[in-house]
């Protein structure tokens, strides 16, 4: 399934969510964020490392991030995965869990990969800047781990 486009409206989802201001787990419907900006960043897999360079870059900014939008972001991992990779790291965002894999395929991001000359189905890490109003802003894809944070941070800036 292929990605929303830029300027779509970003397709709604209701998810678990634990992490941020999210003290224990909950459940978080992306249009009750509207009027508010949202980072949604999809990455594959709570602990690996280039999810965890990633995800520790993004902590290191947060002040810079935290006054431009909500960050979120989402994998297939179960919320208790999230919550071990949270305190692991230490990190202050909340993280989206899509066990079922219905997020990563309304955002076309759940696509077959290739790992050693052996094809799977896998997260492809990428990040989607939304409106206030809840309009696709953004679509960075493919991002490299240790360039994610300054991708990011330079479209909260446009």
């Amino acid at each position: 399934m292929p990605h929303p486009s830029l300027n779509s409206l970003a397709p709604d989802f209701t998810a678990p969510v634990i992490g941020g201001s999210y003290k224990s787990e909950t459940t978080l419907t992306l249009s009750q964020l509207r009027g508010q900006k949202v980072v949604l960043y999809f990455y594959p897999k709570d602990d690996t490392p280039g999810c965890t360079t990633q995800a520790c870059a993004l902590r290191d900014s947060w002040s810079q991030i935290t006054q431009k939008a909500h960050l979120f972001g989402i994998s297939p991992d179960p919320i208790k995965r999230h919550a071990k990779f949270i305190q692991k790291h230490t990190l202050p965002f909340p993280l989206i869990a899509d066990p079922d894999h219905t997020i990563v395929n309304l955002y076309g991001v759940w696509v077959e990969k290739t790992l050693y000359g052996k094809k799977y189905m896998g997260t492809e890490r990428t990040t989607f800047i939304i409106s206030e109003t809840g309009h696709i802003t953004t679509i960075l894809e493919k991002v490299k781990p240790a360039e994610h944070l300054a991708a990011v941070l330079a479209a909260l800036a446009s």
